[in-house]
């Protein structure tokens, strides 16, 4: 661990530098304040994950300065279209609500972990391991484990930025609660042979959902809904559920090496104690059908930017988090019951299921409910 933050009593400890955890550092760095983040992985993940920037979440990336980059290395969304056996079922355009940026989380976290060296050289730690919490009742120490050597951490908060299995949120023992809401799907990128390089395309088919969104570089990603994962999974596969689902090409040569993955949702019990604080994955599971992770884990980031500057501006008192906790929780019961909404819509269907679901996204393909599904697909009620 770097000399300069060893010891040394800091504002702000972040555990987890993914995109949430460092927009929340980049934040509090513009505010002068004390901040490190300190990450288990000595390098960024290359594996395929988020893809969509929602307005609010663009917004949140305006907030450091970013904005104009992400627009200028990611691809517009800028409408979407339902189908199913071959015929439209309804299409929305994200003109009245803004568009959907997408551009694959390791660019949007290299912009953001690039950005925090600018605004506070050295605060990213990588290859650090937090495996305690001590409470001073006037701060926190963190037991931050370095290749064996464990050095103390002090800070006056600590925020779990850490993922679904956070360490902060069990050290701190919160509980994590199952919320309805759980499938399997399969996802691979390839060459887009669409045609059609702006729009979503939804294929709300018999067999279950398969949904395709243009990327950066001619690019497109495939998600597919499966019963459960394929014992083996290769690009081939991907390309049989596809086809057979859809008809549409997929281009094998330039396919990636897909993935499977079951999405579940959980709630922790609550999003603070003390001088804790959690965001992101590590406050919140929610189905990434939909798309609505990272970036409502960005606006935990702006809300607790807000109360961090001015808990640390009232010299730092225990219980710091009390509207964080009430109104994010909230957000993300939101979040979670829309989530559980849009996998239902995308489960197989059959007989009159199908023709009822078919007729409840017609309806909502039509003034005045396009707008509000627009708005509900762009996060702007969040």
């Amino acid at each position: 661990m770097p000399e300069a933050s060893a010891g040394r009593m800091h504002d702000v400890v972040i555990v987890g530098g993914g995109p949430v955890g460092l927009l929340l550092a980049c934040l509090l760095a513009e505010r002068g304040r004390d901040v490190v983040v300190l990450e288990r992985r000595t390098e960024r993940s290359g594996r395929s994950r988020a893809i969509g920037i929602h307005p609010p979440g663009l917004r949140a990336l305006a907030r450091v300065g970013l904005a104009a980059e992400v627009r200028a290395g990611a691809v517009e969304i800028r409408d979407g279209r339902v189908m199913c056996d071959g015929r439209v079922l309804g299409a929305m355009s994200f003109s009245g609500a803004g568009s959907v940026w997408s551009l694959p989380q390791l660019a949007t976290e290299a912009l953001l972990e690039r950005r925090l060296a600018e605004l506070a050289p050295g605060a990213l730690e990588r290859g650090v391991a937090v495996g305690g919490l001590r409470d001073r009742g006037t701060h926190i120490e963190v037991m931050a484990d370095r290749g064996g050597e464990t050095t103390t951490v002090p800070a006056r908060y600590v925020v779990g930025a850490d993922g679904v299995r956070s360490d902060i949120r069990s050290l701190a023992g919160i509980g994590w609660n199952a919320w309805p809401g759980r499938a399997h799907y399969v996802m691979g990128d390839t060459r887009d042979d669409t045609g059609e390089p702006a729009t979503a395309l939804l294929h709300f088919e018999p067999a279950g959902v398969v949904e395709s969104f243009p990327m950066p570089e001619a690019q497109r990603r495939w998600v597919a809904w499966v019963r459960r994962p394929p014992a083996r999974l290769d690009a081939h596969v991907l390309a049989t559920i596809v086809a057979s689902r859809t008809g549409a090409d997929f281009d094998l040569a330039s396919a990636s090496t897909p993935s499977a993955f079951e999405a579940r949702q959980h709630l922790a019990e609550r999003m603070s104690l003390g001088r804790v604080a959690l965001v992101g994955d590590a406050a919140h599971e929610v189905s990434p059908i939909g798309g609505q992770g990272m970036n409502l884990g960005w606006l935990d980031a702006l809300s607790l930017d807000r109360e961090l500057a001015a808990a640390l501006d009232a010299g730092a008192p225990l219980e710091a988090f009390t509207r964080y906790e009430r109104t994010r929780r909230s957000a993300a019961a939101r979040a979670m019951r829309q989530a559980a909404f849009n996998m239902a819509m995308g489960a197989p269907a059959a007989g009159l299921r199908l023709r009822l679901r078919n007729a409840a996204v017609r309806a909502l393909a039509v003034p005045p409910l396009r707008a509000v599904l627009a708005q509900a697909f762009t996060m702007r009620w969040l």
